[in-house]
Order: C-alpha cells, then structure tokens, then sequence
C-alpha cells in the first residue's frame, strides 16, 4: 500500500483541503484509498452514527471523502486521537491525560494497511516537527511509516521562507519529499502570488504537484483538476522502485 503523508508549512496551510482533493483525485483514478488523521486537536461534541462522542471537523472531512468503491472506515479508524481544545495535540493530550504514543500509531497505521485499499492518505497537525510527547513529533510518524511526504505550503506573506525550511527538515529526518502543493487559504491571492509560486519552484527540488485556488466547496471534491494526480502516481512508482529489497520489506 502506498502511503502519503500530508504535511504542512504551518497550521492552516490547507493540509485538509489538499487531503481530500488527493483522496477524491485517486479515487477518480480507479485506487481505493484509505484515509488517517492520527491526531486531531480541536472538536466539538455531537451525535455521529448514534453515538456522541468528541469529533473532528478535519477527520469528518477526510472520512467523508471516501467513495463507495473505497472502504467506509469507521470514525475511530480515521481519528484515533482526538482532543477537545484547539491548541498544540501534547499539550492538548496533557490536558486529557492522555499520552500520545508514536507505537500505538504505528501498529494502528499497520492495522489499516491490513484493509482492502491500495493508497493511504495520512494527513498530519500543524507542521512538520509538532510534538507528539517530549521525544517525537509528527515527522516519526512519517518516518516510521515509510510514508511518502507531500508538502502543503500555504499561499501568505512568509510561506517561502516556511516551504524552504520544512523541505530542508523533511530531507534531515530522512523522508522522501515526493512533491508539494500550493494552497490559497483566502478569497484574495496574497501580494505577487504567481511571483512566490515561481520562486518556490525555483528553490524546491520536488516537483509542484498543483496550485489550489480558494474554494468554499472543497469538500465536494471540486478542485480536483487542479492537481496532477498522473505526475503524483508517476512520482510513487519512481520513489518505490528506488527502494531497496529491505526497505521495501
């Protein structure tokens, strides 16, 4: 199974947005995809599926995306983590007494990749290097899983010096940046857009995998043109037959 991990410049980037376009564009495509928000932070208490219980409106999406011909994932398979407050998930689970165990994700991560699916989409929490506890943080979980990173960078004053910076970590811890995606988070392009998306493409040696204009109706799968889903599929097959033998045990 192919795994993507969506991670981002910075909190709000769009990772959620780029997620479930990417979900709706392979699914398009013929793959059947799962999907994960191993830790959400922020939600509401409400009724889903007779049961009330803490939810996400991120994993709702994600979960939501999934068509028919994918496997309907359960609430739980999609958002194993889920805390109340919007603020930092360590210390939102501190808050909740509660430990965010990078094994407990993994083994969960594995646990789905028992499932009838052939791509897993794992969107992250905030940037690159947000903590999981006082020793991880978001990139072992793209690391440890072998993940395939697909860097969101959000369209704002800042964002080449952000997109730079995590590329430079990305590539530090070991991971594969497969390509990246530009996200306009507003109804108004920031100042000289167009000159900061040539500069990323300039500066980032992954290839730009599309440019997401502002769309309310995200969730309906509606700026899937807009991302070069071939380029991406060409992308995996490439990254998997450089894997060695062992790496690929």
């Amino acid at each position: 199974m192919d795994k993507l991990f969506i991670a981002g410049t910075d909190t709000d980037a769009g990772k959620t947005v780029v997620s479930v376009t990417l979900l709706h564009a392979l699914q398009a495509q013929g793959r059947r995809c799962l999907a994960l928000k191993p830790v959400a932070a922020g939600a509401t208490w409400r009724l889903h599926e007779g049961q009330e219980r803490w939810m996400n409106d991120d994993a709702e999406a994600l979960q939501q995306a999934l068509a028919t011909t994918s496997h309907q994932q359960t609430y739980d398979q999609v958002n194993p983590y889920c805390f109340a407050e919007p603020i930092a998930p360590h210390i939102a689970a501190e808050h909740a007494e509660q430990e965010l165990v990078l094994a407990d994700i993994l083994q969960h991560i594995r646990t789905l990749e028992q499932l009838p699916a052939e791509v897993l989409v794992i969107e992250g929490a905030g940037g690159w290097l947000v903590p999981l506890n006082a020793q991880q943080s978001m990139a072992d979980i793209a690391v440890q899983s072998a993940a395939q990173v697909i860097l969101v960078v959000g369209l704002k004053l800042g964002c080449i010096n952000h997109a730079l910076l995590t590329a430079a970590a990305i590539s530090a811890s070991g991971a594969n940046l497969v390509g990246w995606v530009a996200n306009q988070p507003q109804p108004q392009p920031m100042v000289e857009q167009a000159a900061n998306i040539a500069s990323l493409e300039q500066r980032l040696s992954a290839p730009c995998l599309g440019v997401l204009p502002y769309c309310p109706t995200w969730r309906q799968g509606h700026l899937v043109d807009y991302l070069a889903t071939n380029q991406l599929l060409q992308s995996l097959l490439a990254a998997n037959s450089s894997l060695s033998p062992a790496k690929k045990a």
